[in-house]
């Protein structure tokens, strides 16, 4: 439900990234006011600790919420931004980039870069349903079978989609894996364009 137009500050505290919510503390400290990731301008990550201004307002069991979310002041240094997703963009840019170079060289079948396209793509609908869900508090996708389509071709839509939708970004050990899932595929990658054994490369 809508707010009236005068504004508040205050510092965003308890950010639960899965979920998206948040609670914001009031400078004279007083009772923390939810705020949901929709009431923030989109291209930016809520991070804990930043101090914004919001128009305070109610949910439908009229509880204080804060609405038209913004920003106060300049962003820290080393918080989450844009930086995160125009990395992961560029990780992926550069690995599409080695595949068309080999393709063009002939060393890999053209049905191997649609089977990454479709794999990431796979991916990318995946990481956006389990955000869904996290939100929700619905079914949730298992972690292992994130991992298994990342592994088998689909890490760089997953790479785009965990930035994008800002989901599994900092959780352990989900994000240790995540890149040794990133790792075996590449290496597999190499051998397959070495046409060498995938053991070889491994105790090489």
């Amino acid at each position: 439900m809508g707010g009236g137009g005068e504004r508040h500050e205050g510092v965003l505290k308890e950010w639960n990234d899965a979920r998206g919510f948040g609670f914001i503390e009031p400078p004279d400290g007083g009772a923390g006011v939810f705020v949901h990731i929709s009431a923030f301008p989109r291209g930016r990550r809520p991070a804990s600790g930043r101090k914004v201004s919001y128009v305070l307002g109610q949910d439908e069991l009229k509880r204080p919420r804060a609405l038209q979310v913004t920003y106060v002041g300049r962003q820290p240094a080393g918080a989450p931004g844009l930086g995160p997703i125009a990395s992961a963009l560029t990780v992926v840019s550069l690995f599409v980039a080695v595949l068309l170079g080999l393709l063009l060289l002939g060393e890999v079948p053209s049905a191997l870069l649609a089977a990454y396209a479709v794999l990431s793509g796979v991916a990318l609908i995946m990481y956006r349903v389990d955000k869904v869900a996290a939100v929700n508090g619905q079914w949730r996708t298992s972690e292992a079978t994130l991992h298994v389509i990342a592994l088998l071709g689909g890490w760089p839509g997953a790479l785009v989609a965990r930035r994008v939708f800002r989901h599994k970004t900092t959780k352990e050990p989900f994000r240790s894996i995540f890149w040794c899932t990133v790792v075996a595929n590449c290496v597999a990658l190499a051998g397959f364009v070495l046409d060498v054994p995938i053991a070889e490369l491994w105790s090489e």
